[in-house]
């Protein structure tokens, strides 16, 4: 097995990190950069950043246009249901259900991909930071744990992170969406600055601005900028967003600190009884199907919220017989997700001699305006949402309805740009629910011989209600800024979906509760360390992964000072 990286021989290191993605490429660069020998396991194949194969190609090089076939549709049936990823420029990336099955109980859309870098090359890239009002809200509503840290806890990482992977973005002073170290932010388009100055107008409660990304604006620490192709998910050869494969990773190589070991699929932490700690991680090569044990003094469990909670569920001992660090009985139950797909559109008259340059590969947002104070507090829901979407004029693809059209005429009006339409979706917050949980299934196995996951998790009434809050205040503010035709929506949205998934294994201040403490140290394992979306205690309803890297930089940190001193 080729191992890339300068790190030590053998099966022996200072730390290990399971995963490559956002989090596991946070944990490797900082523990690598604080002098610690690093192996990070990665389940799929090795890819170094560039290596990106569709990263270049257009859309008439993809056999069938783009068209997925039968076969991909009957191998990738559940990747399939987010409506994307299993086209063409992106399906690579995402697994095969066939070799990587799950089952539900109730429905979760389990999105996936394995190759180093993880999902840091297919996501979103939208960075918000989490304000106090999400820290304190389990506490004061009373669903879930109390978290136990608060913003003033983590703000000082959220600098550091910000500092290093360059986010875009303006400051407007909100306590609820907190500002950030800001490379300058995209322009919003004529029709956006308008709904914007509206909404400003309209309602004392709420305002647009633009989206916080980490798709650069400027050259940043050696990377971007952002081209503006809006080719994201296929992987950038620019590193105009952040990655793992582009950033952090590089980072740790540089130190001659760090290995990575492709292929190597993490089954469980090895638990010594006698010392009272963990002592490595049992690999099953993924090629080869052989068990290898690695060995560290540290452990960082960073292979995504799910993964990460199948790693411990599986890590079973005497001392652990329900899995490592189970002693709350608390692992795999309080799986959230961001519910979404609810909003609403319209057509603004106006503006037909505008237009924009460029792909901008970035929307507007809408910070939480519900529950965020007592003036705006709700009877029909607790916590909020927050909007994403953005204004374009309406392409060629208008006419693919009108079959009675034929012609010059058509052909000219085709061409033309069509009218400006806008369209803003929800992104709410999903409870920590007890019931909403994942377990094994050992019965049906993978080709490995290892355990599958089975989902049993839902929305339920607050989630229901937040969605009719949601449409309607979309319609609201359309409405208000003079459009026309405006449609709300509300096309369902599942578990998983949304690509979110946390919880499973949260933070929490009494062991008792909660499987991890306020470093995201387990309680009852303190040298094993979850920092990926596994240790969230509640999902607020901002993208979650600024978070991720913040926690685990503060995690890498706190588990170096007390590596020196003999603690773990």
């Amino acid at each position: 097995m080729n191992i890339q990286g300068k790190g030590t021989e053998g099966n022996t290191f200072d730390a290990i990190v399971i995963g490559s993605g956002i989090s596991g490429g946070w944990a490797a660069k900082e523990l690598a950069e604080k002098g610690l020998k690093t192996l990070v396991l990665e389940r799929g194949r090795d890819v170094k950043h560039g290596e990106y194969p569709t990263a270049m190609m257009e859309s008439f090089e993809f056999e069938g246009r783009g068209q997925v076939s039968k076969e991909s549709k009957e191998r990738q049936a559940k990747q399939g249901r987010t409506g994307y990823t299993t086209h063409p420029q992106c399906a690579h990336w995402f697994v095969d259900d066939v070799d990587h099955p799950y089952s539900e109980t109730k429905r979760f859309d389990w999105m996936r991909g394995y190759h180093t870098g993880g999902r840091s090359l297919l996501w979103g890239r939208q960075s918000y930071r989490l304000g106090e009002v999400d820290f304190e809200a389990n506490a004061k509503d009373g669903f879930g744990c109390d978290w136990p840290i608060r913003y003033k806890d983590i703000a000082p990482w959220y600098d550091y992170v910000e500092d290093f992977a360059g986010i875009s973005g303006k400051a407007e002073g909100l306590h609820q969406l907190p500002d950030g170290k800001f490379l300058p932010p995209w322009d919003m388009n004529c029709v956006e600055e308008h709904t914007a100055r509206k909404i400003r107008e309209t309602f004392s409660d709420r305002i647009m601005t633009i989206g916080r990304t980490t798709n650069l604006t400027v050259p940043h620490k050696g990377r971007g900028p952002c081209q503006a192709r809006n080719r994201c998910i296929r992987g950038c050869p620019y590193a105009g967003y952040f990655s793992s494969n582009s950033a952090t990773l590089p980072a740790g190589f540089a130190t001659g600190n760090l290995s990575l070991r492709p292929f190597s699929i993490a089954s469980e932490i090895l638990y010594d009884k006698e010392k009272g700690k963990a002592i490595g991680v049992r690999v099953i090569d993924a090629e080869t199907s052989e068990a290898i044990d690695y060995f560290a003094k540290v452990i960082f469990c960073c292979a995504s919220a799910v993964a990460s909670t199948y790693i411990l569920m599986n890590s079973k001992s005497d001392r652990f017989p329900e899995g490592l660090g189970n002693d709350s009985g608390e692992l795999g139950h309080n799986l959230m997700d961001h519910h979404f797909k609810v909003g609403a559109s319209g057509i603004i008259d106006g503006f037909e001699d505008k237009y924009y340059t460029g792909r901008r590969p970035n929307g507007i947002y809408i910070p939480r305006f519900r529950n965020v104070s007592k003036e705006t507090e709700r009877k029909d829901f607790v916590r909020g949402y927050g909007y994403q979407g953005g204004a374009s004029r309406l392409n060629w693809a208008r006419g693919i309805a009108e079959f009675d059209r034929l012609g010059e005429d058509f052909k000219a009006d085709m061409i033309a740009p069509g009218p400006w339409r806008m369209g803003i979706g929800a992104w709410g917050e999903h409870l920590p629910y007890h019931d909403n949980k994942m377990t094994l299934d050992y019965k049906n196995t993978d080709k490995w011989g290892l355990p599958t996951i089975n989902f049993d998790a839902d929305y339920k009434e607050n989630e229901m209600a937040m969605r009719k809050d949601a449409q309607a205040s979309a319609i609201e503010m359309l409405e208000a800024a003079g459009f026309k035709n405006v449609q709300g929506f509300d096309t369902g949205s599942a578990p998983g979906q949304c690509i979110h998934e946390m919880g499973t294994a949260r933070m929490g201040r009494d062991p008792k509760t909660s499987v991890l403490n306020g470093f995201n140290q387990v309680h009852a394992s303190p040298n094993v360390f979850v920092t990926d979306g596994a240790c969230m205690t509640s999902s607020a309803c901002q993208n979650p992964s600024l978070t991720y890297m913040a926690l685990t930089a503060r995690a890498a940190d706190h588990a170096v000072k007390e590596l020196k001193k003999g603690n773990l």
